[in-house]
């Protein structure tokens, strides 16, 4: 049985998977935006071809900022991380760093349906992994509000039902699994307001 993690001072610290985690997400979006290639003149219209990579990373960007963000409120809200939480949080980070791949593909051939197909799937999966660690923190946090707090996840099940419907529709129109997927970082573009509102209360026994 895994234990829980704790500072020196005895208080529970998840400040290490924090920083690791931050690490990591920020290697991702410097990977992605390595990718995009300068323009090889100097006019508007060497521009234009790199639009769709432009724009795919917009997408990833934000998409990986949210990720971050949430992350952020979420292991604030918690009050102690174990062994599920750590390998769920290495879980999460694993199909986030394969973002960089789906953007690059996009980005090459985003009028084909495969390239968006699949980048909706990894949508879906990050988003399974994130729900897979939010249950993970509620059991290693089972005195605290988080649970209440967070209740049936409805913005993750509408946030799964989106990449699954934009993957299937990216093979009627690559552009319709795009809107989807935007559509998702706009829900998630504001953190979860309860879980902000919970740092600033007491817990109760």
């Amino acid at each position: 049985m895994s234990d829980v993690v704790q500072s020196t001072t005895g208080r529970i610290d998840t400040s290490r998977l924090e920083a690791f985690s931050d690490g990591v997400i920020a290697i991702i979006i410097t990977i992605m935006v390595l990718e995009i290639h300068r323009p090889e003149e100097p006019t508007l219209d060497a521009v234009r071809p790199l639009i769709p990579t432009l724009l795919a990373y917009l997408l990833s960007f934000v998409f990986v900022g949210n990720y971050w963000n949430n992350h952020h409120h979420l292991f604030k809200a918690a009050k102690a991380i174990d062994g599920r939480v750590m390998w769920a949080n290495l879980h999460l980070l694993f199909w986030l760093s394969l973002i960089p791949v789906a953007t690059g593909w996009v980005g090459d051939l985003h009028d084909h349906a495969w390239p968006a197909a699949l980048y909706g799937v990894l949508g879906l999966i990050c988003g399974i992994a994130y729900s897979i660690l939010l249950r993970s923190i509620i059991q290693a946090n089972p005195h605290t509000r988080i649970r209440a707090v967070v209740g049936t996840d409805r913005k993750g099940i509408i946030s799964l039902a989106l990449y699954s419907l934009g993957a299937l529709l990216a093979f009627v129109d690559p552009w319709i699994g795009y809107g989807a997927y935007a559509l998702v970082s706009v829900i998630w573009f504001i953190p979860d307001r309860r879980l902000s509102q919970l740092l600033g209360q007491p817990e109760q026994a």
